[in-house]
């Protein structure tokens, strides 16, 4: 497994999402799939606490166990859903961390991250709160979620001397979903920030399991219809996907190698922080991040084309 960088963290180019502990999976079903990435050299475990009702950071916690020392844990606040206030003010801040260290069973946050700007709270409070966990050794990094360029120019010119920054930044992305995200990207460049995209498969359609016969019997989010189909599975993106599994096959990949592969061709992604709901997939995620498009511009380009 590569790793890559953020901040003073060092994490593997592919992560687990683990937005469907505590929802879509029980304990042990989660114990599985966190195992399964454990094995397989996974380093970085992305949570948050609005998660499965709060339940993703206690399943997590528990199925990592004595193992939690070899990987870098990250979660998220201040999204307000699941019985949470949410927002970014100091003092909640503060209490969200604590209640997160609990449902995680750890002594530390690797990676805190702002779930959602909170437009409020004047970002310079929320730095001064973090800053103040990064002191006391309860966070060791800090990023934010769903930021723009402007958003985060605001967030780093707020930060007082001498403390912490954000480190990363996690925003949507993925061959389907780029909107907004080239100047996200090269400002994270620019500024040496990490990038994590959510929804890197856009929400299962990047696997090609909802594309001709398979979509007839295939499960997952986007299976029984519903706003998210709509979003993710118009028919726009099937035409795009069955364009890009075409291209793959020709070239000797999966669509899978191949979705993973164009995100991490992009520098500054940290990690491809895909979901899982068994330990196959896992695997199989873990084994799509070995196409180096970053090695390969032309291959990279005629991606960029059949995806428009």
């Amino acid at each position: 497994m590569k790793t890559r960088r953020i901040g003073s963290l060092e994490v593997s180019i592919v992560g687990l999402g683990c937005n469907n502990f505590g929802g879509r999976l029980a304990a042990d079903a989660t114990a599985a799939v966190v195992n399964a990435a454990l094995d397989a050299g996974v380093t970085l475990f992305d949570t948050a606490d609005i998660y499965g009702n709060t339940q993703s950071e206690v399943l997590l916690g528990k199925a990592l166990g004595a193992r939690r020392e070899g990987i870098v844990l990250a979660t998220k606040f201040g999204h307000g859903a699941s019985g949470l206030t949410g927002g970014a003010a100091y003092d909640y801040v503060k209490s969200a961390c604590e209640a997160s260290l609990q449902r995680l069973g750890t002594d530390r946050i690797d990676l805190y991250q702002l779930h959602t700007p909170d437009p409020k709270t004047p970002i310079a409070a929320t730095l001064a709160a973090l800053a103040e966990l990064v002191h006391e050794g309860k966070v060791i990094e800090i990023g934010c979620s769903n930021f723009t360029v402007a958003q985060l120019r605001e967030a780093a010119a707020a930060v007082a001397p001498g403390t912490a920054g954000f480190a990363s930044v996690q925003n949507e992305l993925s061959l389907l979903h780029q909107d907004g995200q080239a100047d996200v990207l090269a400002e994270c460049a620019h500024e040496n920030l990490g990038y994590l995209p959510y929804f890197p498969l856009a929400s299962g359609m990047l696997t090609g399991k909802y594309l001709g016969a398979a979509a007839t019997t295939a499960t997952g989010r986007l299976a029984n219809g519903g706003a998210l189909a709509d979003q993710y599975r118009s028919a726009e993106n099937v035409a795009r996907v069955e364009r890009l599994a075409a291209h793959a096959a020709a070239t000797g990949h999966t669509l899978l190698e191949l979705a993973f592969g164009w995100l991490l061709a992009h520098g500054p992604v940290a990690s491809v922080i895909a979901g899982a709901t068994t330990a196959d997939q896992v695997r199989a995620n873990v084994a799509a991040a070995g196409w180096d498009l970053a090695a390969d511009p032309d291959a990279k380009a005629a991606i960029d084309r059949l995806a428009q």
